[in-house]
C-alpha cells in the first residue's frame, strides 16, 4: 500500500519534524532511520548506508564551505558593502523593484553565467541592512531569489536549463519516447509561466507588508553600508578581478569548488585579503555556510537510504495501478508522485531517471502525446525542490538572509516557496498534460 511505502512514511516525517522546528539535520536523520526501518533494514544497515552515500553532496559541500569563505573576504574588502549602495541608488527606496532585480540576478546565475547559488552569500547578507530599512519580509526575498534559481532551468533551454532539458530528452529516448533537447522547452514554458504567476502573486499580495528586523552584525562583515565609504579603491578591483576569476575557473573546470578556491587564492597573493584575516575569513565561512553544507551532506545520504529501499521504484510503479481513465485524475497523481520523490531526495535533476522509468510506458499506455509526457516528467521532478528542506533552491537563499540569524530556514523559506511554487507547478503541469 502506498501510505506504507518507505519513501512516502520518512517524507512525511521528515516534513512534519521539520514543520515543528526540530533541527534539520536531526530530521534527516531520523527520517532515514525510518526509511530504513519502514523497508525492512536495520538501523546499523541503514546508517551504513547513509555514511556512504553522504559523498554524494561533498563536492557542493565543499563548494559552499569555500563560498562562504569567499563571501567573508569580499565583506572584509569592502566591496560588497559599494555594490549595495549602488543598488540601494537604483533601488530607491522600492522593495519592489529590489525583489525583481534578486529575482533577474538568479536568472542571470542560472543561465547567462551559470554560477547558480554562488552569488547569494557574496550578495545578500550585505544588503541585510538595506532589506531593514526598507522593512522587507525576508520570505518576500525568499521567494524573488527561489524563483530566479529555478524558474530558468524549468522554462529556458539555457544553462542549467539545457542540462535539465538535456537529461528529460535523454531519459525520455530511453524509454521509448524521442523528443530532441532543444524542444523540450516548447512543453515546460507552461511551468515556466505557472511559476511566475507564483512569483507575482508572493512578491505584490502574500509578503508585502512592512516587516521589521533588528540591525544585528552580519557574520562575516564589517559592519552596516552607512559605515563604509562607496570610493572604488585598488583593493576593490583586486577583489573585482577574484571574482571574475572565480566566474571563469568555475566554467572552465566545471568546478565551483575550483572557482571559489581560485578566487581565494588571487584575493591573497594581490593582498586584497590580508595574511591576518585568512583564518578569520575561513571561520565567518564556516559560520555562514558550515550548516548548509553539513546539511547537503546528510541530504544526499538520505537519498542513498530511499534508494536502497528500492521503494522509490515502487512508489512510482504503483502509479500504474491507481491511474483510470481521467487525463486530469491521471496528471494528478504522478505529479503528486514526483513532489514526494523529489521532497525526500531534493534533487530534481536525480529525479528524472526514476520517473521517466514509469512515465514513458505509462504515457504510452494511456495515450498521452509526447508533449503531454515531457510536461508531466519535467513538472514532476521539479515539484518539491521549492520547498524541500534539503534543496539547495532553499538552503542557498537562507543562507543569505539568515546572517544576521534573523530568517528560519522552513517558516522563512521553505514553506512560502512550497506554497507559491509548487501549487503553481502542479496546477500547470495537469494543464500541461491536457493541451499539449
Amino acid at each position: 500500500m502506498l501510505i506504507t511505502n518507505p519513501v512516502v512514511v520518512s517524507v512525511i516525517v521528515m516534513c512534519a519534524l521539520c514543520l515543528i522546528n526540530l533541527n534539520i539535520s536531526l530530521a534527516l536523520l531520523i527520517a532515514a532511520i525510518v526509511a530504513g526501518l519502514t523497508a525492512g533494514m536495520s538501523v546499523g544497515g541503514t546508517m551504513e548506508i547513509m555514511i556512504g552515500g553522504m559523498g554524494g553532496n561533498a563536492e557542493t559541500a565543499l563548494a559552499y564551505f569555500l563560498l562562504g569563505t569567499f563571501a567573508v573576504a569580499i565583506n572584509k574588502t569592502g566591496l560588497a558593502a559599494v555594490a549595495c549602495k549602488r543598488i540601494a541608488r537604483i533601488v530607491k527606496g522600492h522593495k519592489i523593484v529590489l525583489m525583481f532585480i534578486l529575482a533577474f540576478i538568479g536568472v542571470i546565475a542560472e543561465t547567462v553565467v551559470p554560477v547558480h547559488i554562488a552569488f547569494i552569500p557574496i550578495l545578500v547578507p550585505p544588503l541585510l541592512y538595506l532589506f531593514n530599512e526598507l522593512k522587507v519580509d525576508r520570505r518576500q526575498a525568499a521567494c524573488a531569489l527561489a524563483f530566479g534559481l529555478k524558474a530558468p532551468y524549468v522554462a529556458l533551454p539555457v544553462g542549467f536549463g539545457l542540462v535539465f532539458h538535456g537529461i528529460v530528452s535523454a531519459e525520455m529516448g530511453k524509454n521509448g519516447m524521442e523528443v530532441a533537447k532543444n524542444a523540450v522547452y516548447a512543453y515546460t514554458w507552461i511551468l515556466g509561466a505557472g511559476m511566475l504567476v507564483g512569483f507575482l502573486l508572493a512578491i505584490f499580495a502574500a509578503y508585502n507588508k512592512p516587516r521589521e528586523y533588528k540591525d544585528l552584525p552580519i557574520a562575516g562583515g564589517e559592519g552596516s553600508m552607512s559605515e563604509t565609504s562607496d570610493e572604488f579603491t585598488k583593493t576593490h578591483l583586486m577583489t573585482l578581478i577574484a571574482v571574475i576569476v572565480a566566474f571563469g575557473a568555475q566554467l572552465w573546470t566545471n568546478s565551483l569548488p575550483i572557482g571559489a578556491l581560485a578566487a581565494i587564492i588571487v584575493m591573497i597573493l594581490t593582498g586584497a585579503l590580508k595574511w591576518r584575516q585568512i583564518d578569520e575569513s575561513f571561520m565567518g565561512g564556516l559560520e555562514i555556510m558550515g550548516l548548509i553544507a553539513f546539511v547537503m551532506l546528510i541530504a544526499s545520504g538520505y537519498g542513498s537510504v530511499l534508494r536502497e529501499t528500492k521503494s522509490v521504484e515502487q512508489l512510482v510503479s504503483a502509479v500504474a495501478g491507481m491511474v483510470g481513465g481521467s487525463a486530469l485524475g491521471g496528471a494528478f497523481i504522478m505529479l503528486a508522485v514526483g513532489l514526494l520523490v523529489t521532497m525526500g531526495i531534493g534533487t530534481s535533476f536525480g529525479t528524472i531517471p526514476i520517473i521517466a522509468a514509469i512515465y514513458c510506458p505509462l504515457g504510452r499506455l494511456r495515450g498521452l502525446s509526447v508533449g503531454a509526457t515531457v510536461c508531466l516528467i519535467a513538472a514532476a521532478a521539479a515539484l518539491g525542490d521549492a520547498g524541500s528542506p534539503a534543496s539547495d533552491t532553499t538552503l542557498g537563499p537562507t543562507a543569505g538572509l539568515n546572517a544576521d540569524g534573523q530568517h528560519n530556514h522552513i517558516w522563512g523559506t521553505c514553506v512560502p516557496t512550497f506554497v507559491f511554487y509548487n501549487i503553481p507547478l502542479f496546477i500547470a503541469g495537469m494543464i500541461g498534460a491536457v493541451i499539449f
